[in-house]
């Protein structure tokens, strides 16, 4: 089982994400974030560090590369995986993200049933991962 930090501020896509889970008969814990601010608390409370992040890009407040900035930053939290989970096919962001050190970027399809397949193999690659934490 994953503990898993979702950061994103659409609720249609939140709604996805736990669809899939549950559709998948995934066990993983899911805490959502509605922006990077929130996020940024979060990881920073008592509460357990997630084992994985995903993250959108674009969000209000904070965007998803200025919480990576963050993140990466922090001795504890930069060791954390990011998988940038986006709709934006910006090469310019794509490779500002892996600059930064993102674990993953995966564009988020149109269609429901190749989001489900795209998630599954994610959360099937980070189940079987050794996870390094800090």
């Amino acid at each position: 089982m994953l503990n898993v930090l979702f950061i994103e501020d659409d609720a249609i896509e939140t709604m996805k994400l736990n669809r899939t889970v549950s559709k998948l008969q995934l066990k993983h814990k899911i805490t959502e974030a509605k922006n990077g601010e929130e996020a940024i608390n979060f990881l920073r409370s008592d509460e357990v560090l997630p084992d994985i992040i995903l993250l959108d890009l674009n969000m209000p407040k904070m965007s998803g590369i200025e919480f990576l900035g963050i993140l990466k930053e922090d001795p504890v939290l930069k060791y954390l995986p990011t998988i940038v989970l986006t709709t934006s096919e910006n090469r310019a962001d794509l490779l500002e993200c892996y600059r930064i050190g993102i674990a993953g970027y995966v564009i988020k399809p149109l269609k429901y049933e190749d989001y489900e397949v795209k998630l599954e193999s994610v959360f099937t690659y980070w189940e079987n991962n050794e996870l390094v934490k800090a």
